[in-house]
């Protein structure tokens, strides 16, 4: 998939483009509805298949003081969009000079002019322009103008939950992990670089540990033990991971530590991504480290089983 940082970077129209617009957070069912659609629009006629997003996410110019966490990273979202076969990627700047845009004016000199649209795909709920001036009767009666058509999609419901960003950033912090692969199509992943930490894991503990930073803007799952999935240089490793305040210990910060199963590795410093499998139990304190030690072996064993049963793993 070929990206786009900005339209400075698109030279002439594409090839009777079909296209999708949105945020993407996350790439939920939702967002896999839009690109199958742009897919089955352009391949009859051999056409591109497009989709334009925005970075950073439009409420973090508009309402800096309470933005959203995200559920993927821009890396994350560029792989995934690529892998529901999107050909090309516009990662267009948001700023208030674009968020002061007209309805018009976005379709017109973005949409007709720079990219040359022949189909858009949207959401069932979605707006855009100046103030939102911009509703899908605008869209279809610019489209009546300007020679192309709007597909709309109608909302992606899973055991009767609508498919949406929120409902997935919902469940994350609840923990609902099995609810939130249902939504996302696949598990929620974090990803980071490992950093030292106390090593009080394997030397006092007994269980040596991953530890992960988590800042203030990262969707962190509700603190508690999980299984996980870790991938390591493209390998897989089942493990349990602790996301909380290390209460034994005394902990104040919040904090995420993977003991990975059958792994030896030193990978300070490396980037690793976790897949977050099912939620075991809340973090608790203990009276010392033998009663943690304990309690993680059966952790441990409870996370093998888990693990064994997922058969997608």
């Amino acid at each position: 998939m070929k990206v786009y940082k900005g339209l400075h970077e698109i030279k002439k129209p594409f090839y009777r483009p079909a296209l999708t617009i949105g945020n993407f957070d996350g790439v939920h069912l939702g967002h896999q509805a839009l690109f199958r659609r742009v897919v089955e629009l352009a391949g009859p006629r051999k056409g591109n298949t497009v989709a334009l997003t925005f970075e950073p996410h439009p409420m973090k110019v508009l309402r800096p003081q309470s933005p959203p966490k995200l559920i993927s990273t821009m890396d994350h979202k560029v792989e995934l969009i690529a892998r529901a076969g999107i050909e090309y990627l516009i990662r267009l700047f948001f700023t208030k000079e674009l968020a002061g845009m007209s309805a018009h004016d976005f379709v017109y000199k973005i949409l007709h002019q720079t990219i040359g649209v022949e189909d858009v795909v949207v959401g069932y709920d979605y707006a855009f322009g100046k103030g939102r001036q911009g509703n899908i009767s605008f869209l279809q009666a610019m489209g009546s103008k300007l020679g192309f058509k709007v597909h709309v999609i109608s909302p992606v419901l899973v055991e009767g939950i609508v498919v949406s960003s929120s409902n997935v950033r919902e469940y994350v912090t609840l923990g609902e992990m099995k609810k939130v692969r249902l939504l996302l199509g696949r598990y929620y992943q974090i990803r980071g670089i490992v950093k030292k930490g106390i090593r009080r894991g394997g030397p006092v503990v007994g269980f040596p540990t991953a530890n992960l930073r988590i800042d203030k803007e990262d969707l962190c799952p509700k603190p508690g033990v999980y299984v996980v999935r870790v991938i390591h240089q493209d390998r897989s490793y089942g493990g349990v991971m602790n996301i909380g305040y290390n209460p034994t210990f005394g902990g104040q910060d919040l904090g995420a530590e993977v003991h990975i199963f059958d792994f030896e590795k030193n990978i300070y410093g490396h980037p690793i991504k976790l897949d977050f499998i099912q939620r075991l139990r809340d973090e608790k304190k203990f009276s010392g480290p033998k009663e943690l030690a304990g309690q993680i072996t059966k952790d441990v064993k409870a996370a093998r089983l888990v693990l064994a049963e997922s058969k997608d793993l």
